[in-house]
């Protein structure tokens, strides 16, 4: 079971607009750090059980890898092809995040991370199913800047394999299994995503 641990290193306030998302310079004090980190990646085994699912379940070639940088952080990247009908690459945590039963009463998530530019999705599963519904939400982080991405659950899509889809099915963080992140935002070409911080976030305050 993955241990929850506190985030400390700080933050920023300086508030950015990006697509669907909202970011957060990471060089000034933040009022939301010492909430629990879900995931830690300044510690190497955060980054450990991270599995890759690539287009090529379905005949596509795009690659991609999660591993920790052994610098305090840890990256997703790879290359996306849209060659033979694919596009997209993912990863995707272990399902562990339930046993941790630290998560009722928050609002939201917050990703500590460095884009390259691109779009990215944020996956959000409640059960183990291999291909069950997905809670999904989009942030595409300035390239090369260090930011704090803000996600509310209430923003949280409920999507099918890529699509959204109608549910009765209510969000409930408490019932939270696994994280992942997806790229398939119709382009090729490599990309690099390098994160500190995955944790969680009381969505209280002016965003």
């Amino acid at each position: 079971m993955r241990r929850i641990v506190p985030a400390t290193e700080p933050y920023g306030h300086a508030l950015v607009r990006a697509r669907r998302s909202h970011c957060l310079s990471a060089h000034e004090s933040d009022p939301d750090r010492g909430e629990p980190a879900l995931f830690d990646f300044t510690q190497e085994e955060a980054a450990r059980g991270w599995r890759s699912i690539d287009d090529v379940v379905m005949g596509g070639v795009s690659a991609s890898r999660f591993a920790s940088t052994g610098a305090g952080s840890a990256v997703f990247e790879g290359e996306v092809s849209l060659e033979h009908g694919g596009g997209f690459a993912s990863v995707r945590s272990p399902d562990s995040i339930a046993e941790q039963s630290g998560l009722a009463g928050y609002g939201g998530l917050a990703l500590d991370l460095r884009g390259d530019g691109r779009t990215y999705k944020l996956n959000v599963r409640l059960g183990r199913e291999f291909d069950g519904l997905v809670w999904q939400h989009a942030f595409t982080p300035p390239a090369g800047e260090r930011r704090l991405v803000r996600v509310r659950f209430d923003e949280l899509a409920p999507t099918f394999r890529g699509r959204r889809v109608p549910t009765p099915e209510r969000f409930d963080p408490t019932h939270i299994t696994s994280l992942g992140l997806v790229i398939g935002d119709r382009q090729g070409g490599p990309f690099h995503l390098e994160l500190w911080r995955i944790r969680a976030w009381r969505a209280t305050e002016r965003r």
